[in-house]
C-alpha cells in the first residue's frame, strides 16, 4: 500500500483528491496539510512514502517546503508538485527542491494515480506540455542572490529594508535590483517582479 500525504490549502480540492485516490487499491491517503508550515509535522506522524505538494499555500511555498523535506534528516518521502500554474520557471525550481515529479490540477484521477505509483518506484514523473515549455525558454536568467532581492521586495518594500531582512548593504541590493532589470528588460523593479513571477522564476 503506498501512503499519501495531501498539502493542499484549498478544502474541494484536496477532498476532491481524496475521493479519487480512494478508489485505488493499493492507494491510502494517510494525511493531509492545508498549510505549508504544517507539513512536516504531519510527515513526521503519518510516515508517508509520497507527499502531494501544492505550489502556494500560506504558511510556506510549497517549493520551500519540497526543500525542506530533502534536507530533513530520516525523510523517505517523494514529492509530487501538483499545481494550477503550469509556468515552466516552477518546474526547474521543483526539481532543485527535489520533487520527483511536478502534475498540473487538471491531470485525470488514473493519470494522478499513475504519477504517484511511478515516483513511488523511484521515478521522475514530469508533466509533457510544462517540459517542452521549460526547454524551450530555458534556465532562470537570475541569480539566486538576485531571485532572493525580487521575492524579498514583491510587497513594495524599500532597497533598505530589502538590505535589513538580507543581510546585505544596501548599495549591494541596488546592484542585484539593477541587474535583475537588465536580465528581465524590465523598466522598474515591480515590472521585473512581475516578469519574473510570471514565469515562475520567484
Amino acid at each position: 500500500m503506498i501512503r499519501v500525504l495531501l498539502a493542499d490549502d484549498q478544502h474541494l480540492v484536496r477532498e476532491a483528491m481524496a475521493a479519487l485516490l480512494s478508489f485505488e487499491s493499493d492507494i491510502e491517503v494517510v494525511g493531509e496539510a492545508d498549510r505549508g508550515d504544517r507539513v512536516l509535522a504531519e510527515v513526521a506522524r503519518c510516515a508517508p512514502d509520497v507527499v502531494l505538494l501544492d505550489i502556494e499555500m500560506p504558511g510556506r511555498e510549497g517549493l520551500m517546503v519540497a526543500k525542506d523535506l530533502q534536507e530533513t534528516a530520516g525523510s523517505t518521502a517523494r514529492v509530487i508538485m501538483l499545481t494550477t500554474f503550469g509556468r515552466p520557471g516552477y518546474l526547474a525550481r521543483a526539481l532543485d527542491a527535489g520533487a520527483y515529479g511536478f502534475v498540473v490540477k487538471d491531470v485525470r484521477a488514473k493519470e494522478l494515480a499513475d504519477a504517484i505509483r511511478r515516483v513511488h518506484a523511484g521515478e521522475r514523473v514530469i508533466d509533457r506540455q510544462l517540459a517542452l515549455a521549460s526547454a524551450s525558454k530555458g534556465a532562470t536568467p537570475l541569480t539566486s542572490r538576485e531571485t532572493d532581492v525580487l521575492r524579498a521586495g514583491a510587497g513594495g518594500a524599500t532597497a533598505a529594508e530589502i538590505a535589513e531582512t538580507l543581510n546585505l548593504s544596501e548599495g549591494t541590493v541596488r546592484n542585484y535590483i539593477s541587474s535583475a532589470l537588465s536580465k528581465t528588460g524590465a523598466r522598474n523593479r515591480a515590472e521585473a517582479v512581475k516578469i519574473a513571477d510570471t514565469n515562475g522564476w520567484l
